[in-house]
């Protein structure tokens, strides 16, 4: 089979998909190793059988709804290679607002406190990419040395997204700056239960969606972990109710998780936590019953997307 042929007879089978050429050249050059060009300039080139073999079975767990970033392993965000898996939810670019704004706010603190170094907690961290991101940035980008950089807490509720997390950190940070890697420490907790210290910057991407929604949402076989993504979970699993009624407005773990925020930050300290277009101005308003000041960033599209609260 070429890779024309299978171009082909992919484009077929993947018509039920919302993006069925962008499927099957991600799928190419992940395999091949080819980029677009070479790929179109190759398309009578005979794929070797075990990349064909592979093909197929992408494509049948595409046609079952599986995300092309399970099928990879990989997806960028910020401009970097994550690992992922379905134990994590797939990085998003809405996302990469949050980034920016940490970056921002980092480097003036930075800036401000040149006898001490900043502590960053990144909450809810799954894959990783958000503390990783703003320190490769911090490396690579603004070039801050060494003995100025931030250490960072991982946490996650989930073994499974830890061991994603510092396997990323060992491929985007240890191995191209093993120094860094040792300002990171990982931490299982549910929230802040068994995260005794304080931070100067807190970041977290929490599950921010209504149940109901979820539900709706992983009808299309996505496979991303519900646990990542259900905002209406007690702190011990449970589906939160009031007098008895099941809460659905995707706010639960929002609401336990600021005031624990409050007991956990520096003084001075600020937070950027994504709450979606479902629950940001929500959380700002909540944030702001427990005396922090908000303000609330659109991602790309418009949408509000991060608030900050100090």
């Amino acid at each position: 089979m070429t890779i024309q042929e299978f171009k082909n007879q992919a484009t077929k089978e993947l018509s039920s998909s919302p993006s069925p050429a962008l499927d099957i050249q991600v799928l190419l050059e992940y395999i091949t190793g080819y980029t677009k060009s070479q790929i179109l300039l190759k398309r009578d080139e005979e794929l070797a059988s075990e990349k064909a073999e592979w093909l197929t079975q992408a494509i049948k767990a595409r046609k079952t709804g599986l995300p092309i970033a399970y099928i990879t392993g990989h997806k960028e965000f910020f401009g970097y290679d994550f690992l992922v898996s379905p134990a994590v939810l797939i990085p998003k670019p809405d996302t990469e607002i949050l980034v920016e704004k940490a970056l921002d706010i980092i480097l003036e603190k930075i800036d401000a406190r040149p006898d001490s170094l900043l502590t960053i907690c990144d909450m809810c961290t799954g894959s990783g990419c958000i503390g990783i991101a703003v320190m490769k940035n911090l490396i690579e980008v603004h070039n801050i040395p060494f003995d100025r950089l931030p250490k960072i807490t991982m946490v996650d509720i989930s073994p499974a997204a830890l061991e994603m997390a510092e396997k990323n950190t060992e491929k985007l940070i240890g191995q191209e700056h093993p120094q860094a890697k040792s300002l990171f420490r990982f931490t299982r907790s549910n929230l802040f239960e068994q995260v005794p210290w304080r931070f100067d910057v807190i970041l977290t991407n929490p599950p921010y969606i209504p149940h109901t929604m979820v539900n709706e949402l992983l009808k299309d076989g996505r496979s991303e972990p519900r646990l990542a993504l259900d905002g209406d979970i007690t702190e011990t699993g449970d589906r939160a109710k009031i007098n008895g009624y099941e809460l659905d407005d995707g706010l639960t773990i929002i609401k336990n998780l600021i005031p624990q925020i409050k007991e956990h930050l520096n003084p001075k300290g600020t937070v950027l936590m994504e709450a979606g277009e479902y629950n940001a101005q929500a959380t700002a308003a909540w944030a702001k019953n427990w005396a922090f000041k908000t303000q609330i960033y659109p991602d790309l599209e418009g949408q509000l997307r991060v608030v900050e609260f100090k």
